[in-house]
């Protein structure tokens, strides 16, 4: 007799029918196990592969999903040791190389030689050493509110974290959303998602040191939420345009990083898409 579905799955499940008709749920096999991956577009679309924040799960996308799969094949990624679809099993994940070795399974499994990369939070992390360590396969990359690549985070942002990381339920999950995003309204379901994400059993996100930056050399976009209270949004933009002169850098006004992608997705999706197009 198979196990009733847990909170999580049923948040999962009810954000995964917020999704476009037509989106396909594909299980990518890699070394370090099965990855779930959101695809929706057209089968002929350039593709463009999206890295979620920690807890956010693949789903995070959906409303940028019908916009940006008008004219991009969209592939939103549940990441590998976080909460989601995607399992560990296999080669075991240790740092931060088994990240981009991964990350070469899945796109490899995926068909993509070339692809557009975009990552928010710890999935800007991720692609960043993505494209450092594979150019040749990134067309353009977008680094929305990045963590731990051109800045560490805010002492205060550590802090207030702590609770719902040492501890983690529910309700210490939406507190903390609640203060990053000073209160602005978020969708009901993906938050619940987020929160129910910090208690799944055996989360393990790995982490590893900044990227750096200055060999990146395919075209770059960083998107940083005027209010993120991971860190200072204007003296990261002034690092970013340091270490990347060619990078185009807007700092979004209004945004938080916890409510990017989620909140406003049609000014987010502007800009991806004009920069991406």
């Amino acid at each position: 007799m198979s196990a009733s579905p847990s909170a999580f799955d049923r948040a999962y499940e009810e954000l995964r029918a917020r999704w476009p008709e037509f989106t396909e749920e594909r299980d990518v096999a890699t070394p370090y196990g099965p990855t779930r991956v959101h695809v929706h577009g057209p089968a002929d679309g350039t593709p463009l592969v999206l890295l979620p924040g920690g807890s956010a799960t693949g789903l995070v996308w959906f409303a940028n999903a019908p916009a940006l799969g008008r004219r991009f094949r969209v592939h939103a990624v549940d990441l590998l040791g976080d909460a989601g679809r995607t399992e560990r099993r296999g080669t075991p994940l240790k740092g931060a190389d088994d990240l981009t070795a991964w990350l070469d399974a899945v796109l490899d499994g995926l068909g993509l030689t070339r692809t557009h990369l975009c990552g928010h939070s710890y999935g800007a992390w991720l692609a960043a050493r993505y494209a450092l360590h594979a150019p040749r396969r990134i067309d353009r990359l977008a680094l929305l509110d990045p963590t731990q690549v051109f800045a560490g985070f805010r002492p205060g942002y550590l802090l207030r974290a702590l609770p719902s990381v040492l501890r983690p339920n529910e309700a210490r999950a939406r507190s903390f959303l609640s203060w990053e995003t000073a209160g602005r309204p978020l969708d009901e379901t993906w938050q619940r998602l987020y929160a129910l994400a910090t208690t799944v059993p055996g989360r393990k996100l790995v982490v590893g040191g900044r990227p750096r930056t200055a060999g990146l050399r395919m075209p770059v976009l960083v998107l940083l939420a005027e209010h993120s209270r991971t860190h200072d949004a204007a003296k990261v933009a002034d690092k970013a345009r340091r270490a990347l002169p060619q990078a185009e850098v807007t700092v979004l006004r209004g945004a938080t990083h916890h409510s990017l992608p989620v909140a406003e997705p049609e000014k987010l999706n502007d800009h991806l898409i004009r920069f991406l197009g």
